[in-house]
């Protein structure tokens, strides 16, 4: 009988190949494996941290001249009302300067019910930053709560923001009433708004101004009623 075993350095190679064909098979079905949960996963998933179409929305924004417009609303803002409002020291209450601006503010507001508003809230350096942070929290809220109560929606007001005391108007670490402040300002336009929808951001941006028909103040009606009544 013929002497069919294969020489001893044939033979070896051929147990190599084997265990590096058992390799390659088990890492083949590993990555196999992986490349079914790829294509069972959506595309870019792995790239995607959340903040993926954040570059297109910008691009959006600027495009359709969005921002553009929140900026142009905003300084219309500042120039007609007056967007500060200044507390006590260590107090979230309004005194009575802060319910006019309030009231003056709000009154603008309703002006452009397409436009939304957030108010930031600050402090001074007196105290420890987590204390401040929390009271300037407050004095923002007090001010959206105060806008409520004019009339305002709620839904409008996108956001209260607390900086404490890290933004300071005046550099001090001591008491500072012009550091303790909120500000409100235009943050954007409510998208679900018809106006919004149909891209009319300029008519919103240079709408006339309107207070009201009423006449200033009760003397003046009174006196044109009776000039009217000697004609």
């Amino acid at each position: 009988m013929a002497d069919t075993s294969l020489p001893r350095p044939t033979f070896r190679l051929a147990l190599s190949g084997m265990a590096m064909g058992l390799l390659v098979s088990g890492c083949s079905s590993s990555t196999q494996s992986s490349m079914v949960e790829g294509f069972r996963s959506d595309v870019g998933a792995s790239v995607d941290t959340g903040a993926f179409g954040n570059a297109t929305m910008n691009n959006h924004q600027y495009m359709t001249g969005e921002k553009t417009y929140v900026y142009e609303l905003s300084q219309r803002f500042a120039s007609e009302v007056m967007t500060t409002v200044n507390f006590a020291f260590n107090s979230s209450v309004l005194d009575q300067g802060g319910v006019d601006t309030l009231r003056e503010q709000a009154r603008w507001i309703r002006q452009f019910p397409e436009a939304t508003f957030r108010v930031y809230g600050h402090t001074d350096k007196v105290g420890g930053n987590g204390y401040n942070k929390a009271l300037g929290l407050a004095r923002a809220n007090t001010v959206v709560n105060f806008l409520v109560s004019q009339g305002i929606s709620r839904s409008r007001l996108e956001a209260v923001v607390s900086f404490g005391e890290t933004q300071p108007l005046i550099v001090t670490e001591g008491r500072e009433r012009r550091n303790r402040r909120t500000v409100t300002e235009v943050s954007g336009f409510v998208g679900r708004h018809p106006t919004v929808l149909e891209g009319k951001y300029a008519e919103i941006i240079y709408r006339e101004y309107i207070n009201s028909a009423e006449p200033s103040s009760s003397l003046n009606a009174q006196t044109g009623n009776e000039l009217s009544i000697g004609q």
